[in-house]
C-alpha cells in the first residue's frame, strides 16, 4: 500500500514539475520588428501555455555590446539572435548551445534551405550545429534599367562574365553636360565587404588560407582585385571612392550617379525608399569570373541561437526552432532576405510582383547555392569594421582605388594588419 501510494507521489511531482511555468528571455536587434516579434510570441505562448516568453529589443549599434556583457557574466537571454559573423566565436568561447541532436531529431531539413545549415556548421568548424538560420542575406547586382534602354543595351542575366559586364560599363559611364566629368558611372564600388568579396567568390578565390586561418589571396583573389582596380585607374568606368565622399556609398545608385552596383540583397528596401517611382531598377546575379564556379555565391545566414547558461534547454528549443521556422511570416523579413523555411521562401508572395525588382525571385535561385564567406574570429577588426585598431582591409582597398598604393602595397599592408589580428585568434 505504501510503495503504491509513493509511486502516485512520484508520478503527481513529475508531472507537476514538467507543467510548472517556465519564463524564457529572447533578444533581437531590430526595433522595427518589435510588435511582429510580440505577436510571434503570442502566437507561440497560445500553443505552449506553460512557456512565457519576455522580449527585449536592442538597437543594432548597442546590440553586440549588451550580449558581450551578458555572455562575460553568464547571464545571457535563453534565445537570441546570432550573426554569421561571431558563430565561431561565440561557439567556440562556450556560450552558444550545442543543438545537434535537436537538429537532428526534430527539424526536417527539407522545410529549409539545407546549405544554410551546412553553412553555419562550416563557420564553426567542428561538425556541429550551434544555431538554426532564419534567413539568407546575399548579395546582386543592381542596375539601372532606364540607362540600360537609353543605351540600347540588354539587360544583365546569369550568364554575364566579367567581359560583358566591362563591356557594358563603358557603354553607361557619360559625360552628359560635356563639361569634361563624368556625371553617370558605369558602376559604383569601394572596398566594402559586399563590394569586394562578392567578385571574388564568383570567381572561384578566397581571402583566406582556411588550413592555417592567415590571410593569403589566392590567386584566383589577386585576379580579381586586378580586374576591380583595372575598372578605376584603368577603363574608367567606376570612380575613386574618395569622389562620392559626403554621399552615403548605398545612395550612390538611387541617386541615379552610377547605373551599377554590387551590394546585399537587404538594399532592396533602400532602394525602394529612396527610388520610388522616379526610374526603373532590376537586379542579376553577379557576373561570374573566369575561374568561377556558377553554383557558388556569396551571402551568409542570420540565426537563432540558444545560450548554453539555459536552464531551461527543452523550453528554448521549442521557442527557438518556432521562431527561426514555423512562427515567421513575410513581414518579418525586410525586402531582400531571404526566409531559410522554404514554405515561405518559396510562397508566391515572396516574389511581390507589384513592386521592383521583378526579379525578386533570383534571390531563391541564389538560395539554393553553395554560401562562400571570409568570416572568421576577429573579422571585424581585420575588414577594418569598428573599433578596429586600423582602417583594415577595406581601407587599403580604397586607398589601392584613390591611388595612395599599388594593389601589391595594398596586399602587404593587409597581409600585417589581418594576421596581426587572426593570429590572437588562433595560435
Amino acid at each position: 500500500m505504501k510503495k503504491g501510494i509513493l509511486v502516485i507521489l512520484l508520478v503527481v511531482l513529475v508531472v507537476s514539475a514538467f507543467a510548472k511555468a517556465v519564463t524564457l528571455n529572447y533578444w533581437i536587434w531590430d526595433p522595427e520588428l518589435r510588435d511582429k516579434t510580440q505577436n510571434l510570441i503570442s502566437r507561440f505562448e497560445a500553443s505552449h501555455p506553460n512557456i512565457k516568453v519576455e522580449l527585449t529589443v536592442l538597437e543594432p549599434k548597442n546590440y553586440w555590446t549588451k550580449l558581450r556583457i551578458a555572455a562575460s557574466s553568464k547571464r545571457l537571454p535563453d534565445v537570441f539572435n546570432m550573426s554569421s559573423g561571431y558563430i565561431e566565436e561565440w561557439a567556440k568561447s562556450g556560450f552558444l548551445m550545442n543543438i545537434t541532436d535537436y537538429v537532428n531529431k526534430d527539424i526536417d531539413q527539407e522545410k529549409f534551405f539545407k546549405n544554410l545549415f551546412d553553412t553555419g556548421k562550416n563557420l564553426v568548424g567542428d561538425d556541429n550545429y550551434y544555431a538554426i538560420p532564419f534567413a539568407l542575406v546575399t548579395t546582386v547586382l543592381y542596375f539601372n534599367k532606364d540607362m540600360f534602354d537609353e543605351a540600347g543595351l540588354s539587360y544583365p542575366n546569369s550568364n554575364w562574365t566579367w567581359f560583358e559586364f566591362l563591356r557594358t560599363a563603358k557603354r553607361l559611364t557619360k559625360d552628359k553636360d560635356g563639361d569634361g566629368e563624368i556625371d553617370q558611372w558605369g558602376y559604383w564600388f569601394y572596398g566594402r565587404y559586399a563590394h569586394i568579396e562578392s567578385w571574388i567568390y564568383r570567381n572561384g578565390g578566397s581571402l583566406l588560407d582556411r588550413s592555417k586561418m592567415r590571410f593569403a589571396p589566392d590567386k584566383n583573389a589577386v585576379e580579381t582585385l586586378e580586374f576591380l582596380e583595372s575598372l578605376v585607374k584603368d577603363f574608367n568606368v567606376a570612380p575613386q571612392p574618395k569622389l562620392m565622399s559626403g554621399i552615403r556609398q548605398q545612395d550612390v545608385f538611387p541617386r541615379g550617379l552610377a547605373a551599377m552596383w554590387i551590394d546585399g540583397s537587404w538594399n532592396i528596401e533602400n532602394n525602394r525608399t529612396i527610388i520610388k517611382d522616379k526610374f526603373r531598377w532590376g537586379i542579376a546575379e553577379v557576373p561570374l569570373g573566369p575561374h568561377g564556379d556558377p553554383n557558388v555565391a556569396y551571402g551568409w545566414p542570420d540565426f537563432v541561437a540558444i545560450s548554453a547558461f539555459t536552464k531551461n534547454k527543452e523550453a528554448a528549443w521549442e521557442f527557438a526552432k518556432f521562431a527561426a521556422g514555423e512562427g515567421l511570416d513575410l513581414s518579418m523579413y525586410m525586402a531582400g532576405k531571404i526566409p531559410s523555411y522554404k514554405p515561405l521562401g518559396l510562397s508566391k508572395e515572396f516574389y511581390e510582383e507589384d513592386k521592383q525588382p521583378a526579379e525578386k525571385k533570383l534571390l531563391l535561385d541564389i538560395a539554393a547555392k553553395t554560401m562562400k564567406n571570409s568570416f572568421t574570429q576577429g573579422w571585424g577588426e581585420w575588414r577594418g569594421y569598428g573599433s578596429s585598431e586600423s582602417l583594415g582591409l577595406n581601407g587599403a582597398i580604397d586607398g589601392m582605388l584613390n591611388g595612395d598604393y599599388t594593389l601589391d602595397e595594398a596586399l602587404k599592408i593587409s597581409e600585417k594588419t589581418a594576421n596581426k589580428v587572426l593570429k590572437r585568434y588562433y595560435k
